[in-house]
């Protein structure tokens, strides 16, 4: 712990050369002891927990501490002025100073300054997120984070991720497994919310000896409000758009044995034109469609809002996909005319579906970015 107490008077520059030099005023030298840890001249320091600023025999007045391009590290002075902590993680692999200035009972100045450079880390991890920065998205769109490791110091991840809204709602996390991380508010976000992510992961211990590498800011805007509900009984979808019916669409939903889930999804891609094998979903060889038009994603596991040209007339009467939800289509998708041209047309990444009357359960919350199906107590366990 480097404790050398420069001179006070003058402000505070004494040369801290152990002389006992005296103030302008000719004043006795503060009693005032500045102690920084770590050392000054250190190499290889922790980004957490081994910054600390501490006086013996006065109180802080002033701390200061940047890096090498002038950045502040925020942090607050603690115990009626014996201590300073920072409020956040250093950066690993860079160089921070501290200037720090304390007064003692007489109203002495002493001041410590220090250098040091925190540690260059063998093992990192990246975070990977969705929407993309600048992107205009649906209501029902989290931020979601995938790690490329396993996280085993949640709160210090959490932590490091700042999210800001204008206007200002309550966003909270939830953790699915250790490796990835999704935040969204109670309900649906409002139309034309702003919201900015400050992705800190740079110098954040994510599991012993393996630290981010990470530091980013992502904009999105949340656009109009469209919620689409699908009756898997009556085989139709209706879209509302601020609550109001805009257009009612025949359907046809998963066939007995092969129901479509239930409850909140959410448009997570879209794709003009693709390719659906039952091989990839677990049904063998039963289907094989190579250019199925218009279709979007609503879970990882394969369930897809999609133009159909082989149903026949399934729709609006009967159920016939194997989970999938089914809109009428040609061929190649060429006619913006039918149903499926239009959904897709009138439809953005974070725009929300949701299914009810399915012979099956309520989709898993992590199947696709559906924690809307989850109460808001359970997500911010």
């Amino acid at each position: 712990m480097l404790s050398l107490a420069a001179c006070g008077g003058g402000g505070g520059k004494g040369s801290g050369d152990g002389k006992g030099k005296e103030t302008q005023q000719g004043k006795e030298q503060s009693a005032a002891a500045v102690s920084i840890s770590p050392k000054s001249g250190a190499t290889g320091v922790d980004t957490s927990g081994a910054l600390k600023v501490n006086v013996a025999r006065g109180k802080l007045t002033e701390v200061t501490v940047k890096d090498a391009k002038g950045a502040a590290v925020p942090g607050s002075i603690t115990g009626g002025g014996a201590s300073w902590t920072p409020a956040t993680h250093l950066t690993a692999s860079t160089k921070y100073t501290v200037h720090a200035v304390a007064k003692d009972s007489e109203g002495r100045e002493a001041a410590e300054d220090s250098t040091f450079t925190t540690l260059t880390p063998k093992n990192t991890f990246l975070g990977y997120f969705t929407p993309e920065d600048g992107s205009t998205v649906g209501v029902g769109m989290p931020f979601s984070v995938n790690f490329t490791r396993g996280i085993t110091s949640p709160q210090a991840v959490e932590k490091a991720i700042r999210i800001r809204t204008e206007p200002a709602v309550d966003v909270e996390g939830h953790w699915f497994g250790n490796d990835r991380l999704d935040f969204r508010p109670e309900k649906y976000w409002k139309a034309g919310t702003k919201v900015t992510v400050d992705l800190n992961l740079d110098g954040v211990e994510g599991r012993d000896g393996v630290y981010g590498k990470q530091h980013k800011t992502i904009k999105f805007t949340i656009g109009r409000n469209q919620v689409s509900v699908v009756d898997a009984k009556k085989h139709t979808m209706k879209v509302t758009q601020d609550g109001k019916v805009i257009k009612t669409i025949p359907v046809t939903t998963g066939k007995p044995g092969y129901d479509t889930w239930n409850g909140q999804m959410v448009i997570t891609e879209k794709l003009a034109v693709t390719r659906m094998n039952g091989e990839t979903v677990g049904y063998g060889g039963e289907y094989d469609i190579k250019d199925v038009p218009h279709a979007m994603r609503l879970t990882t596991s394969g369930t897809f809002l999609h133009g159909n040209y082989w149903g026949g007339d399934a729709f609006g009467n009967y159920n016939a996909s194997h989970g999938c939800v089914g809109l009428s289509d040609v061929r190649g998708g060429s006619d913006g005319s039918t149903p499926a041209a239009w959904m897709f047309d009138h439809s953005i990444i974070g725009d929300v579906v949701v299914v009810k009357n399915a012979d099956d359960r309520t989709v898993s919350p992590d199947n696709g970015l559906n924690g809307w199906n989850m109460s808001w107590a359970d997500w911010k366990k």
